[in-house]
């Protein structure tokens, strides 16, 4: 749970917004379902349902939501391609231009890409959550 979120336990009250919509936008985080209605974005649970608002809807302003709510996902997007296309570009550089290096250039980029991506995502993920 972050900062930002309330907690409702089922027992306590047990509710779902009749007009909320089940949906995949959203980290899930373990949650068995997530809906959304407007900004309010709800997780269920076995137990509990955790709800917070977002500052934008996802299905109406898709780049907006990344902007504003998920920031690290655009920074561990524009890291990775970033870091994959400088490890690319070197590798290419600094071989001998035979078509296989440039498919090792590319494969390796891409791979590189993947891991500081991610390592771009976590370490955002955990300044916004500080």
């Amino acid at each position: 749970m972050t900062w930002d979120e309330i907690e409702v336990p089922k027992e306590l009250r047990p509710f779902m917004l009749e007009q909320a919509e089940e949906t995949l936008l959203g980290h899930k985080n373990g949650a068995n379902k997530q809906y959304r209605y407007g900004n309010l974005h709800i997780r269920e649970y076995d137990n509990k349902y955790l709800v917070h608002m977002d500052k934008v809807d996802p299905r109406k302003n898709p780049l907006g939501h990344l902007a504003f709510d998920a920031p690290e996902i655009l920074i561990g997007l524009a890291s990775g391609a970033f870091g994959g296309v400088k490890v690319a570009s070197y590798l290419y550089k600094n071989s001998k231009k035979t078509k296989n290096d440039k498919h090792v250039s590319v494969v390796a980029g891409v791979i590189s890409s993947l891991a500081i991506g991610y390592v771009g995502y976590r370490l955002a993920k955990k300044i916004k959550n500080e």
